[in-house]
């Protein structure tokens, strides 16, 4: 379908030297992502939704140009927005929602700091060789159900610190949203600054701009999960 191929052109940007063409399926992808960011700062569980639209239409994407490592990544946020649409969805007796917005201990901060870290300086120093890897296991998975490719020809990472590093918070961070820890936001913010940086210094300046966006959710997030998680504490300690 013409819908899903990136050169299905829906508007020329006037960005950069020579603008910026934007597909349908980028502009529905990014729209949804945005949504799915918003409302999941609103802590609205129909964010999974328009989560699993954006990871989905991004992995074509990415299919599409060769980007087979963050295909992989979608998968992982695909399974994520399932997961966390399932918890966030559990009820208990009393009907009210069973997981609650709260912080991380700082027992469960240490080994999420210390996980965290420690990914971050191994795949540091392995990224090509990972990202290599996860490639042409992709490559062999599609060309074992039908698609007819061959293998890219990656290039040394750009940035391999912060690329990794954006890498390894996006997994924390999904994985603490899930959960409904108030951290997440405050990495995400982390993960879009870089992300603005890095995309501005390699030109890609829609993808800047979204991510100028999506700080600014990240931002309005945070300051609304914890404002809900000292309501929610001031309740508890009521209660008892």
């Amino acid at each position: 379908m013409d819908f899903f191929n990136i050169n299905n052109i829906l508007v020329h940007i006037p960005l950069g030297t020579s603008g910026y063409n934007l597909s349908y399926i980028e502009a529905i992808g990014t729209i949804a992502g945005l949504l799915c960011i918003w409302l999941a700062s609103q802590e609205k569980i129909i964010n999974y939704l328009f989560g699993l639209i954006n990871v989905s239409l991004f992995a074509v994407i990415f299919f599409q140009i060769q980007l087979y490592a963050s295909l992989i990544l979608q998968i992982f946020f695909f399974a994520a927005n399932i997961y966390g649409w399932f918890a966030w969805s559990r009820v208990n007796e009393q009907k009210q929602i069973a997981l609650k917005i709260r912080w991380l201990s700082l027992k469960q901060m240490a080994i999420v700091a210390a996980i965290s870290l420690f990914a971050i300086l191994v795949m540091t120093f392995n990224i090509d060789q990972v990202f290599g890897y996860m490639a042409k296991v992709v490559v062999l998975v599609l060309q074992g159900i039908g698609f007819n490719i061959t293998s890219p020809v990656l290039q040394p990472d750009a940035f391999p610190f912060w690329d990794s590093v954006m890498t390894v918070l996006s997994i924390v961070a999904m994985i603490l949203m899930t959960r409904k820890h108030v951290e997440n936001w405050l990495i995400w913010v982390v993960i879009d600054v870089i992300s603005i940086v890095i995309y501005y210094h390699q030109g890609v300046l829609a993808m800047s701009l979204q991510y100028v966006i999506l700080t600014g959710i990240a931002l309005n997030g945070t300051r609304l999960w914890i404002k809900s998680a000292k309501q929610l504490n001031t309740t508890d300690g009521d209660q008892k």
